[in-house]
């Protein structure tokens, strides 16, 4: 489990660049550790994994933050209703 205010991000993707730009975006929006990428399996792609700390969101994490906070009040979405 992550410590508090800490979500572990995992990503696949078909390629490494594709999985970077994702982890470049959070990156631009959180603090987060250094990524650390893996083969997705045997049909290939690449599993990335990193830390970001939402106790810092940077913009625009932070105006959307404020404005999205009653939604997590319900956590289930509504695809999972």
């Amino acid at each position: 489990m992550p410590t508090a205010g800490h979500a572990e991000v995992r990503v696949v993707a078909a390629t490494p660049e594709v999985a970077r730009k994702v982890a470049d975006v959070l990156r631009h929006c959180f603090a987060a550790t250094e990524q650390r990428s893996y083969p997705a399996g045997p049909g290939g792609g690449t599993r990335l994994h990193l830390t970001v700390d939402t106790t810092q969101p940077a913009e625009p994490a932070r105006s959307w933050l404020a404005t999205s906070e009653s939604s997590f009040d319900d956590p289930r979405r509504a695809d999972e209703v």
